[in-house]
């Protein structure tokens, strides 16, 4: 009798109790998702944000570095500029050909000048633009990447200026007959003085790229190896191409920095390989 008039649960509060489990799988599910995510998340328009921030702090990095090199442009120009084309023949003039040549000249310059000394802070900013983005991890294992690519750009930036722009200018000066004098448009010195020493910054980022693709699971030390003869022997193609000079010893002072930087590439490689096997 007593257990006929026991009250029973009402489906509310047993509806209420379901609809309350619901929400917590529904939390916990949402945790662990999270939970697996980088620090840092943002959504688009706080990307956008970001972005636009870091833009203006390069910007103003860049022009602040700017303005500091135009007060030495006359020693920019005269001695980093047209410095190695002195020491390197007499028989090259520069002669500018039109009414603002010597204006854009100072601009290009000073502007160069800055972007080379800034450029440790616009990769910097790109870092700090990435960063949140990574793992703990992969944080820690990249913490010296600024230093590594700058690094690399500077080696390359001093390659070019010392070593393969005295070399072709030299060839320049000798090549051809003396009845025709060298007369170089200031502008046209001016591109191939840039164009050079941008493309052997470049150049030397190749131990980055390597640890990048690396890092990526792009590339690995066994495959680089593998192809270490064909990757010689095309370096070797591109030295002789882009060094004015039939001399091979000349050919070999340009092309054996760039077979070193690939074998450093496969240290590198190797060195990301064994960590990424570990953190697996």
């Amino acid at each position: 009798m007593n257990n006929n008039n026991e009250p029973t649960p009402s489906p509310q509060i047993s509806e209420e109790n379901q609809y309350g489990e619901i929400a917590t799988i529904a939390e916990k599910r949402e945790h662990s998702a999270t939970e697996n995510e980088p620090e840092g998340t943002l959504n688009f328009m706080e990307h956008l944000e970001e972005v636009r921030s870091r833009l203006i702090k390069t910007t103003i990095a860049l022009l602040v570095v700017t303005a500091l090199c135009a007060t030495y442009a006359d020693f920019l120009v005269n001695e980093i500029l047209i410095g190695p084309l002195k020491r390197s023949s007499e028989g090259l003039v520069l002669q500018n050909l039109v009414p603002y040549g010597q204006v854009s000249l100072y601009f290009q310059v000073v502007f160069f000048a800055g972007f080379i000394i800034s450029f440790p802070f616009m990769a910097w900013q790109i870092w700090q633009f990435v960063a949140p983005g990574l793992h703990e991890h992969e944080r820690k294992a990249s913490r010296f990447s600024i230093l590594f690519i700058s690094l690399c750009f500077f080696a390359g930036i001093a390659f070019g200026y010392f070593v393969f722009l005295p070399i072709s200018l030299q060839f320049f000066a000798g090549f051809g007959t003396s009845l025709i004098k060298n007369n170089i448009s200031v502008q046209d010195y001016v591109s191939f003085f840039i164009g050079t020493l941008l493309t052997a910054g470049l150049v030397f980022e190749l131990p980055f790229i390597s640890y990048i693709l690396s890092k990526t699971g792009l590339l690995t030390p066994a495959f680089m190896k593998f192809y270490r003869k064909h990757a010689i022997v095309f370096l070797l193609i591109v030295a002789a191409v882009v060094t004015p000079s039939t001399d091979l010893v000349t050919q070999l002072i340009i092309g054996l920095p760039m077979i070193l930087l690939y074998e450093l590439s496969i240290l590198i490689s190797a060195h990301v390989n064994r960590n990424n096997a570990a953190l697996r």
